[in-house]
């Protein structure tokens, strides 16, 4: 008989020394505590940033979007002169910015950015934003969010991760990922070996199925024989994990979850409908891989609800997506609460990989390798890291705020983005 989680996690006794990450996770899953909703509730409750290194008001003066070709940025200053230039999602602004500039920026203006935390409340409720609920609203609040971030970095001259707690590692493992589907199981195998090569990584992820597909592969068959194509490609010692993107219904879906835990697969990343989270619940029960999602989750809500269900395995909330890292640390912390890792989603574009290094960098719980889409083409520069994946690792950087520097001139050469 097929042993579910549920049993599983009943019966299954913690290991302190795992053959291969996959092992390692479903061992490790022995010793999930149960979690009550009451315990959930304080972790929301619960404030996330420390700013006693601020002793006085860091108030908003100024907040420009500005766009150089397909790249945005966000310029804001504070009354006392400080300066700070961020990257948002360069898709989702694209899409969304009049929501931007009509609906969140006037909520920060003239504002202390140390209440961040009360004015992310303060910006769901103003005007019937809430309303707007979902990324075109969270993605420009996160916007907004990283700027204010990088403002108090910038006024007490202290790294991002001292707002969250302090620093608890600099080499910031990383896996690489495809976004191919519609090739042939040997190009993508192909594809994967080109894509790693000389990288030092020991872990990647590439996709199955069709995406919000109902079932239908992108080529008859391709996901069926490429789960066992790429595992005797890589080898037994290399770390591999599989997205979905909602393309399978439960039964299904346990089906490939199946030949994955076969072949020693370290996650199965959104296995249903994003939004099915009675059916991804489901799924992970009748599995031992880890179930990983939540990348379009905003409801603080339906977080918590997934964390106290064990909807899923693994938390991946989107740093951009989902509303910044206030919010991402809080769905991380509910997790921990529960036994569970963190692995955020990558938004493509912009600094989108950088984002996740630094919230790696002080989430205690996070798991052993982020996603790494390829170095940025924004001009940026850095004294602490080279911002590249070397040996397999991201160095976090290390300097105020975020730790970067855009180009000046590229910064000159970006032009105002106005609702007119």
């Amino acid at each position: 008989m097929k042993t579910s989680r549920r049993t599983f996690l009943r019966t299954a006794a913690v290991s302190t020394l795992a053959a291969s990450s996959a092992a390692a996770s479903r061992s490790s899953a022995a010793a999930r505590p149960a979690v009550a909703k009451a315990d959930l509730d304080r972790v929301l409750d619960t404030p996330v940033l420390d700013t006693s290194f601020l002793p006085k008001p860091v108030t908003v003066a100024s907040v420009e979007l500005l766009r150089h070709g397909r790249n945005y940025l966000l310029r804001t200053r504070s009354t006392d002169g400080v300066e700070a230039i961020t990257v948002p999602n360069p898709a989702r602004l694209a899409e969304a910015y009049p929501i931007f500039l009509k609906n969140i920026v006037p909520v920060f203006l003239k504002k202390d950015a140390r209440t961040l935390e009360q004015l992310l409340w303060d910006v769901y409720r103003h005007g019937s934003n809430y309303k707007l609920q979902g990324i075109a609203l969270w993605a420009g609040v996160a916007a907004i969010e990283m700027a204010l971030l990088e403002l108090m970095g910038q006024t007490a001259r202290r790294p991002l991760a001292d707002f969250f707690g302090g620093l608890k590692r600099r080499e910031i493992d990383v896996y690489y990922a495809s976004g191919n589907r519609g090739n042939r199981p040997e190009e993508e195998v192909a594809y994967l070996q080109k894509l790693i090569a000389g990288s030092g990584v020991r872990a990647v992820k590439f996709r199955l199925g069709g995406r919000m597909s109902r079932n239908a592969d992108s080529l008859p068959g391709r996901t069926e024989a490429l789960i066992p194509l790429v595992r005797r490609a890589l080898g037994d010692n290399f770390t591999l994990y599989a997205d979905s993107n909602s393309s399978y219904d439960v039964p299904n879906a346990i089906r490939i979850g199946r030949l994955m835990e076969e072949h020693r697969f370290g996650f199965y990343e959104e296995p249903c409908p994003f939004d099915w989270l009675w059916e991804t619940k489901a799924v992970a029960d009748a599995l031992t891989i880890p179930v990983a999602g939540g990348e379009q989750e905003f409801s603080m809500r339906n977080w918590q609800w997934m964390v106290e269900q064990r909807a899923v395995d693994i938390v991946q909330p989107d740093l951009h997506y989902g509303g910044g890292y206030l919010r991402a640390t809080k769905v991380a912390r509910m997790a921990a609460r529960a036994g569970m890792t963190v692995v955020p989603h990558m938004s493509g574009g912009g600094l989108g990989y950088l984002d996740v290094v630094h919230f790696a960098s002080f989430t205690p719980n996070i798991g052993p390798h982020m996603e790494f889409k390829g170095n940025t083409d924004l001009p940026v520069a850095c004294p602490t890291s080279s911002l590249k994946c070397e040996q397999g690792r991201v160095r976090c950087p290390s300097g105020p705020g975020f730790g970067v520097t855009v180009d000046p001139d590229f910064v000159k050469q970006a032009k105002p983005v106005t609702l007119a």
